[in-house]
C-alpha cells in the first residue's frame, strides 16, 4: 500500500516524496509515506486524492485523519501505512525524515 500511496502522491505532483520502512515492534505502522505540497490548497488536494483513490479502488478508508482544516501537516493513518503531507516549512521544522532515519539507525545498532 505504501507504493500505491507514493504513486498517487507523485501523480498529483507531491514533492520530496519519501517512504520510510519501520521495523516491526518500533511503531504501530509499517511505513511512513512523507511528501510536501506547495500550498494549503495543494496539500488538501493531495490528501483528497489519496483518500478518494484508496476508497474507490481498494475499499480502504483512513482510521484517522489529523490536520486537514489547517493543511500545514495532514496525517492520514491507514494502519500499516501513515501518510504525512507537509507544507515545506513545517517539514523543515519538524524534520520527521531525519528523526526517524537517525532513530532507526540507532535502534539497529
Amino acid at each position: 500500500m505504501a507504493n500505491v500511496i507514493n504513486t498517487i502522491l507523485t501523480d498529483k505532483k507531491g514533492t520530496e516524496l519519501s517512504v520510510i520502512e519501520i521495523p516491526e515492534g518500533i511503531a504501530l505502522s509499517d511505513y511512513f509515506v512523507i511528501c510536501n505540497g506547495t500550498s494549503v490548497t495543494h496539500i488538501k488536494a493531495l490528501a483528497d486524492e489519496v483518500d478518494d483513490k484508496l476508497k474507490k479502488e481498494y475499499g480502504i478508508v483512513p482510521l484517522h485523519v489529523e490536520g486537514y482544516n489547517t493543511a500545514r501537516w495532514i496525517l492520514m493513518d491507514y494502519g500499516d501505512v501513515v501518510v504525512h503531507i507537509f507544507h515545506k516549512e513545517d517539514r523543515d521544522f519538524y524534520k520527521l525524515d531525519k528523526l526517524w532515519s537517525e532513530g532507526l539507525m540507532n535502534w539497529r545498532k
